[in-house]
């Protein structure tokens, strides 16, 4: 399992990098497990702000194996896979700590369900996301659907599905699911990108995903009551006193996550 994922450090950045080159970084069980493992860790280590999730070899991520899809034999077994898979992509949205996929080549079916799982995406310019599940007989799973329809129309949502489209990179910015394209290493120009949460203040941030997930799950009042409750806790924080001594002090806050 250590061999499929590959993990280090740098500047309080996680780099979490897929490692099944040979197959296109396509998820298998142990994959999946392996990242699940990778994530956590990274979620317990104080010296890490943000992780950055990417992909070994020619693409970033071909989708699910399908080689394991043939081994099941039953709906309990396919039930027990789906289950593990989707509990990547509640991990991802679970982390306190923001994920950035840095997505190059190919993010297809299921590993395009996994970039959108992460907080933010960077893409190589050639870089393209792919709605295979169609062309398999299937539907988008892994919690695509609920993850794309929070950025496209439903429409266009179901164009691309049904028709099993290959969205590019230039594409899917401009459709609001990229945030910076990537005119030469991704890998590079993602962690350019994550230093904005690497030096802003981890507390804040990590109630800004939490807030920003859950906006559109709950109602406006219960969102102001969150915002009023965690706005009271924040002010109070030492990241907070330490942005306004910068304020005034007319200098960038060092801020420290307590």
């Amino acid at each position: 399992m250590e061999n499929l994922v590959h993990v280090y450090k740098k500047d309080r950045i996680a780099y979490v990098k897929m490692n099944r080159p040979d197959k296109l970084n396509a998820l298998s069980i142990e994959l999946i497990e392996g990242l699940i493992e990778a994530l956590k860790e990274a979620e317990m280590d104080e010296d890490v702000n943000v992780i950055i999730l990417s992909g070994e070899g020619k693409s970033f991520c071909a989708g699910g194996d399908i080689s394991s899809f043939q081994q099941l034999n039953n709906s309990a077994e396919i039930i027990f896979w789906m289950k593990r898979a989707t509990a990547l992509e509640e991990t991802i949205r679970n982390l306190d700590k923001m994920v950035i996929s840095a997505v190059h080549g190919y993010a297809a079916g299921a590993g395009f369900s996994l970039a959108l799982a992460t907080d933010m995406i960077v893409a190589h310019k050639d870089a393209a996301f792919s709605f295979s599940f169609t062309n398999l007989g299937l539907i988008p799973d892994f919690g695509l659907i609920k993850n794309l329809v929070k950025n496209v129309s439903l429409p266009i949502a179901k164009e691309w599905i049904s028709s099993g489209a290959t969205i590019f990179a230039e594409e899917a910015k401009s459709k609001g699911l990229v945030n910076r394209i990537a005119e030469g290493d991704v890998l590079e120009e993602a962690s350019r990108f994550a230093q904005m949460i690497v030096n802003g203040p981890s507390l804040a941030n990590k109630f800004v995903k939490q807030l920003v997930n859950n906006a559109s799950e709950i109602g406006y009042e219960a969102n102001m009551m969150q915002e009023i409750t965690i706005q009271a806790l924040l002010l109070q924080s030492e990241d907070c006193k330490e942005g306004i001594r910068a304020f005034f002090e007319k200098r960038k806050p060092m801020f420290q996550g307590k």
